[in-house]
C-alpha cells in the first residue's frame, strides 16, 4: 500500500469510489456529496489552498483504492474537518482507514490545527465504529452546519 497527495488524475477513480459507497448505504440522495458537481474535481479543491486543505490518496498496485481529506472548519477555533474518507470494497477491513485517519491527523497538526471535526450518517455504521475507535467523541450538531442529511457529528482534540 502506498499513499500520496491527490492529483488531477485521481479525480475520476475517487469520485467513483465515493459514489459507489454512498449508493451501497442508500445515501445516493440530495444533501450528500453524491450529487455535488465538485466531486468530479476534488483535486481542484484540495490543491487550491495547501495551507488549509489536504487530501491523501491510498494506492494498491498503482490503483486508487481510497482517500481522506481535511479542510478548515469555521465553526470551532483551530479546527479542521475530516472529509471524504472512502475506501474501495477490495481494501475494507484491512486497517487502511485507521492509517489514513492517523496520516490526516498528523497533517492537521502540521498545518496548526488543534482539533478535528467530522460528520457522517447513521447508515455508515462501520465508519462510525472506526471513528469512535480512533478517539472521536460524538457531539450535538454544531449551529450553522448546513448538511441536513448528515445526522452524526464527532470531534477529537489533536
Amino acid at each position: 500500500m502506498n499513499f500520496r497527495e491527490i492529483c488531477k488524475a485521481d479525480d475520476e477513480a475517487l469520485a467513483h469510489i465515493i459514489r459507489t459507497n454512498l449508493k451501497a448505504h442508500k445515501l445516493d440522495i440530495p444533501g450528500t456529496v453524491y450529487f455535488d458537481s465538485n466531486l468530479d474535481h476534488l483535486s481542484d479543491f484540495y490543491l487550491g489552498d495547501k495551507t488549509e486543505r489536504f487530501y491523501f490518496i491510498a494506492l494498491e498496485d498503482e490503483e486508487v483504492v481510497g482517500g481522506i481529506g481535511l479542510a478548515r472548519f469555521e465553526f470551532f477555533d483551530d479546527c479542521a474537518e475530516l472529509q471524504k474518507l472512502y475506501l474501495a470494497d477490495s481494501v475494507k477491513g484491512s486497517g487502511i482507514g485507521y492509517i489514513l485517519i492517523s496520516m490526516i491527523e498528523d497533517k492537521a497538526r502540521e498545518l496548526g490545527y488543534k482539533q478535528m471535526y467530522l460528520e457522517t450518517h447513521t447508515n455508515l455504521a462501520t465508519a462510525i465504529h472506526v471513528y469512535e475507535k480512533s478517539g472521536y467523541k460524538e457531539i450535538e450538531k454544531p449551529a450553522g452546519v448546513v448538511h441536513a442529511t448528515m445526522d452524526r457529528f464527532f470531534i477529537k482534540k489533536l
